[in-house]
């Protein structure tokens, strides 16, 4: 699928499964935060609009004004963190190296890179919109010897 050319009415067609959309303030800001962070690449940026692409993944990012006839814009906060009470989890993330991008792209470590019991290493990190992003990779063997 080429999302550069693909209409409006094809993409919504096309999308199947669990979707994620992010109402924030600067679709511009939000996209460079996760290509700059999480290596994301961004689809038909416009201050409106954004298809982000993570490995296969597919998530979208709308500005709050083009949700102006949405109820949800209602429910979403003046100041963040909007996102209060979801993770958003990106599992091919290595923790230590999104913390140290995190880190330059002005964004809040909630959590640095840490071994977890359930195998895995994480860092959370909430982004200038206020949602919580946990970077995450399976622990090596020497990491789960260590525990």
């Amino acid at each position: 699928m080429d999302y550069e050319t693909i209409t409006p009415e094809e993409f919504g067609a096309s999308l199947r499964g669990l979707g994620l959309n992010l109402l924030v303030r600067d679709v511009r800001v939000e996209a460079a935060f996760l290509v700059s962070v999480f290596g994301m690449a961004a689809h038909r940026l416009s201050a409106d609009f954004a298809i982000m692409v993570y490995g296969d993944q597919v998530m979208q990012l709308h500005a709050d004004h083009t949700y102006a006839a949405n109820p949800i814009l209602g429910l979403v906060p003046e100041s963040p963190p909007r996102g209060a009470g979801a993770s958003l989890h990106l599992f091919d993330s290595d923790p230590d190296t999104v913390a140290a991008r995190a880190e330059g792209a002005g964004a809040m470590i909630l959590q640095p890179p840490t071994n977890k019991p359930h195998g895995l290493r994480e860092c959370c990190i909430l982004c200038p919109n206020g949602y919580a992003w946990v970077a995450s990779r399976p622990l090596t063997e020497i990491e789960r010897k260590a525990k």
